[in-house]
């Protein structure tokens, strides 16, 4: 189907589209001939990453949209629907605040809202129409490898990407039930090299893949057709993301405390399912 929405083209709509993954994502869909609308809570950084998108030739727009609000939502899908046919819709913007689980405050709610609720008001306010239209088409959501592991150490963000994974699976089945011409990807990015890592860490750690590289492995996976986009990076390789997937899985089949991973009476065990051949 990707073949057939490239060569189609239309308009690619990305939220948190003015730094990062977003960014990287706008090159690159620009770079294949689609018209770009870019979104961001950020009007400053906006405008910036257009003015970088028209200077390397690609037809961009823009819209400042808060993803928890869905008004705005609706709102930039009005804008882009009067572009053209959307063909990419990028639910990508996202948000990571500290956590834990007996926090007094709002950062669960926060997080929830952006994380989750604001690619929930994406799907609800252009797959309709994208449906509708009858166009190949494609939606991605980017997760996050910690809401299928679960790490210990922020369960508020944890619990928002894992959010993210039950719906985009959900609306995959949905549409592939209806004959939608649609395809869904859940997104899982791997240690990237982003602003929000760049405001701890001011230069890139060796491990950390740039924006452009995970960018690229997303749409070359695209093209295979692959739902589950789980981005390597040079610390993990792709082997090593699903022994430990498969680890996790395997707390609730094999009843292991959860999250044995990082039980210290598992350690072991775990070590030694990780190194196996």
């Amino acid at each position: 189907m990707w073949d057939q929405i490239k060569a189609d083209k239309g308009v690619a709509v990305i939220t948190g589209g003015a730094s990062g993954v977003g960014l990287a994502s706008a090159h690159h869909l620009g770079g294949l001939g689609f018209t770009v609308l870019i979104a961001d809570v950020a009007a400053a950084a906006l405008d910036a990453a257009a003015d970088a998108l028209r200077a390397a030739g690609i037809n961009v727009h823009t819209h400042a949209t808060d993803v928890a609000d869905p008004a705005a939502v609706w709102a930039l899908a009005d804008k882009a629907f009067a572009l053209g046919p959307v063909a990419v819709l990028m639910n990508n913007a996202g948000i990571g605040l500290q956590s834990s689980t007996l926090d007094i405050g709002d950062t669960w709610r926060q997080m929830m809202e952006v994380n989750f609720f604001g690619i929930l008001n994406g799907v609800q306010a252009f797959v309709p129409r994208m449906k509708a239209a009858g166009n190949a088409s494609v939606v991605i959501n980017t997760g996050s490898k910690q809401g299928i592991t679960c790490p210990p150490g922020n369960p508020g963000y944890n619990a928002s990407k894992a959010a993210v994974k039950v719906l985009s699976e959900q609306l995959a089945h949905e549409l592939r039930e209806d004959g939608a011409q649609i395809a869904v990807h859940l997104f899982v990015p791997g240690f990237t090299y982003t602003g929000m890592v760049a405001r701890f860490m001011p230069e890139k750690p060796d491990g950390a893949w740039t924006s452009e590289e995970t960018v690229d492995y997303l749409f070359e996976k695209v093209g295979e057709g692959q739902f589950y986009v789980l981005c390597p990076d040079n610390m993990v390789d792709e082997v090593t993301d699903r022994k430990r997937v498969a680890w996790s899985a395997g707390d609730i089949v094999e009843n292991r405390p959860p999250l044995s991973r990082w039980h210290p009476d598992w350690a072991d065990a775990f070590a030694a399912f990780e190194a196996a051949d």
